[in-house]
């Protein structure tokens, strides 16, 4: 996205399918172009468009895996600026039961692009301060004990000099940050492996009671979490 302009960027976003469409993919998966028309609800053909557009602006990236084309979010970046502009988005209250229903499980736990965002990312950012794995005084760091704690959990991040460990992300349902990065990442991949937590569709993270002891190693209650 280097290249392109602040106007352009706000013309590619402007548009309410290609708006759709990058929340989608903001829960991390590849998805055909196919997937993101019946999501955004527009023909094939309208979305094949809307895709080649996002893709001339760098927010999109085409995967290929034999036949079959897939699309997912070109970068993190991408992914952060987009969380961050649907939080100064007009956000109308939900119409009818299961949008209600839909909105508040996106409220409790959902996936900002490969990690974890709602009440329980927020918590966990606050969790691991507060359990002293996160020192937050010289900036955001992972503590001795807390890398301990986070191996002894089987969390693994990928050292990348591309990619930050720690980073704060402004989450747009809590208006408070939570954490992304490599670490982050990793954790959310270990939740799902392990069966903490679940990926329900549509960027909704289902808890598990399985994650009740690790979470509480993270400083998080996850009783805390679901019962606002």
């Amino acid at each position: 996205m280097e290249n392109i302009g602040l106007a352009e960027v706000a013309a590619v976003l402007a548009e309410p399918s290609r708006a759709t469409m990058c929340l989608a993919l903001l829960d991390g998966r590849a998805w055909t172009v196919g997937e993101l028309a019946r999501t955004a609800e527009v023909a094939p053909s309208t979305a094949t468009e809307h895709v080649h557009r996002l893709t001339e602006a760098g927010f999109v990236a085409a995967v290929r895996q034999g036949r079959h084309r897939y699309v997912r979010i070109e970068d993190e970046r991408v992914a952060e600026l987009i969380e961050r502009l649907a939080q100064h988005a007009d956000h109308h209250p939900p119409r009818g039961l299961r949008a209600s229903i839909r909105a508040g499980k996106l409220a409790l736990a959902r996936t900002c692009y490969d990690h974890l965002a709602g009440r329980l990312g927020v918590a966990l950012r606050t969790g691991m301060i507060e359990a002293g794995i996160l020192d937050v005084e010289h900036g955001l760091n992972l503590t001795e004990d807390g890398a301990k704690t986070v191996a002894t959990l089987g969390i693994e991040p990928v050292r990348s000099s591309k990619r930050p460990l720690l980073k704060e992300c402004l989450d747009w349902t809590e208006r408070r940050e939570h954490l992304s990065g490599s670490l982050p990442s990793a954790l959310l991949h270990r939740a799902v492996d392990a069966g903490w937590l679940r990926l329900t569709g549509n960027r909704a993270v289902a808890i598990n009671d399985s994650a009740r002891e690790p979470l509480a190693r993270l400083g998080v209650d996850i009783d805390l979490v679901s019962a606002r």
